[in-house]
């Protein structure tokens, strides 16, 4: 990984990248391997596909995952079978850290160990490949993904080792307790398997635990691991089989009639909760419903008006649980024509993860070249607006006012070494015409002056893969307390400073 990213809520980005990559190993390379001896062949289910919804402590949806056994067949005279695996960040965890992630391993059917691998990382739009070709020098470890058949193959004991960025590592398996777990995909009972590795250790992950199932398909229905703020929880959140078709009988002999298969009980239905409105934010966000910041513009050190920030309403919107967050020009010097007074930006956004639902844009005077309503397919990756054609963009994509609020939750620790940033974060923001990469740099506490008093403010630089908005050194100053209140905005000849929080204004 190029680049690391922390969240406030206290993952370090290599442990919590890695800490989701062994997820995808541990949870996600799901195949239903009965427990068979040592040097038997391992039965591949061609054609299983597990999925799993990740979360992490009160937040639901973080990630999510996927793998499947793609087929079976000849690879330069083994016999192989393919595994792929997906994994990527969704919601507020994919602006704090972008993670998009695939692997494909070609393992050999009888012994497991893999032949060829193939990893693509896509952080921000643009993929970068690894490939490790074990067919001309074997390989005498797991990868991440063959690891998963060996810990189902024992039946959830043993300690082998396994090969990840050019390392050796061993691994431990040890059977422990029985659970009942209860997934989207049923209920089951499962064996709680602890792990025990450097590798786990290194990253600063405690008491990873996986539940396998206590039938003959040893399939993870969960994964659990904590770091120092909470606990991930990977479930099993679907398994499919795409079952080959019968070979076709001769037209003289009926064919057989396959035994149906039983359906499950359906689950009762729960009568739903009634919707009520203006509910608090969550306590992991820095700030509160109905917070209103008031902030002065200047160009050039000459007053040209004031805006307002708020945290207006929390009310169903499209449906959804929904957020509004405005930006609403309140005043205009005489001779300033850059905007008139009411001149807004809206988003709507999921309150717990800020991701925005919609964006509208309003401005007269030479801003109006920005208006427009922009809406946000989260799940799909699409965005629309009242233009006429869709642009792709990643799960997670923020707007530039959620970003406002958004930043304050990140855990924006600065780089010890400023020659070696691993603490930069990147953003997806959609700005005009698409997404762009920014990314957010860290500073030192500093004491800067705001409306005539000395605060402690952190700076943050913003910089951007959009040329104009890069040429702007755009930065943003958070207070140093339990708010992160933005106490200065600068972009290019602009500052807006803060002058008065408090309340809701009358509406």
């Amino acid at each position: 990984m190029i680049y690391n990213k922390s969240t406030r809520i206290g993952i370090k980005v290599q442990a919590a990248f890695a800490a989701m990559l062994i997820a995808v190993a541990f949870v996600l390379a799901g195949t239903a391997l009965p427990q068979e001896s040592e040097g038997a062949t391992a039965p591949f289910r061609i054609g299983e596909k597990l999925t799993y919804n990740v979360s992490f402590g009160r937040f639901s949806n973080v990630a999510y995952g996927e793998i499947r056994v793609a087929s079976r067949g000849r690879l330069q005279e083994r016999d192989a079978v393919e595994l792929h695996a997906r994994f990527k960040t969704l919601n507020l965890m994919s602006t704090a850290l972008l993670v998009d992630e695939a692997r494909t391993t070609f393992a050999a059917a009888d012994s497991g160990l893999p032949l060829y691998t193939s990893r693509t990382m896509n952080p921000d739009g643009i993929s970068s490949e690894t490939h490790e070709n074990y067919l001309i020098a074997p390989s005498q470890s797991l990868d991440l993904l063959t690891l998963i058949y060996k810990l189902r193959y024992s039946g959830g004991s043993g300690a082998y080792s396994f090969t990840e960025n050019s390392k050796i590592y061993t691994v431990t398996f040890q059977a422990g307790p029985t659970e009942r777990v209860r997934t989207d995909a049923g209920d089951f009972d499962t064996i709680v398997v602890s792990i025990q590795s450097d590798f786990v250790t290194d990253l600063g992950l405690k008491d990873l635990r996986i539940n396998l199932t206590t039938d003959d398909a040893r399939i993870p229905a969960l994964v659990r691991f904590r770091v120092g703020k909470g606990e991930f929880r990977a479930t099993l959140a679907s398994v499919q089989v795409a079952e080959p078709d019968p070979d076709p009988q001769p037209s003289v002999s009926p064919s057989p009639t396959r035994t149906p298969k039983a359906e499950s009980t359906p689950r009762p239905v729960a009568t739903p909760t009634p919707y009520i409105e203006n509910q608090p934010l969550a306590a992991e966000l820095a700030f509160d419903l109905g917070e209103t910041l008031n902030y002065s513009i200047s160009s050039a050190g000459r007053p040209i008006g004031a805006f307002t920030l708020q945290a207006r309403d929390r009310k169903l919107f499209g449906g959804n649980d929904s957020l509004l967050l405005s930006a609403v020009a309140t005043e205009v010097q005489p001779g300033a024509q850059i905007f008139a007074r009411g001149d807004y930006l809206r988003a709507y956004v999921d309150p717990e993860t800020l991701a925005p639902r919609q964006i509208e844009i309003k401005f007269t005077g030479p801003l109006s070249i920005y208006n427009r309503t922009v809406h946000f397919d989260q799940k799909g990756g699409i965005t629309t607006s009242d233009k006429p054609n869709r642009i792709d963009a990643p799960v997670g994509t923020q707007s530039i006012l959620s970003l406002l609020y958004a930043l304050r939750s990140f855990n924006l620790k600065p780089s010890r070494d400023v020659n070696n940033p691993v603490n930069d974060t990147r953003v997806a923001v959609f700005w005009e015409t698409g997404p762009f990469i920014f990314t957010l740099r860290p500073s030192e506490a500093q004491t800067i002056d705001v409306g005539g008093a000395r605060v402690s403010a952190q700076m943050v630089s913003v910089s951007t893969t959009n040329p104009q908005l890069n040429s702007m050194s755009i930065k943003v100053w958070l207070s140093n307390d339990s708010r992160r209140l933005p106490l200065r905005i600068t972009a290019g000849s602009y500052q807006a400073d803060l002058i008065s929080s408090g309340p809701p204004s009358p509406r």
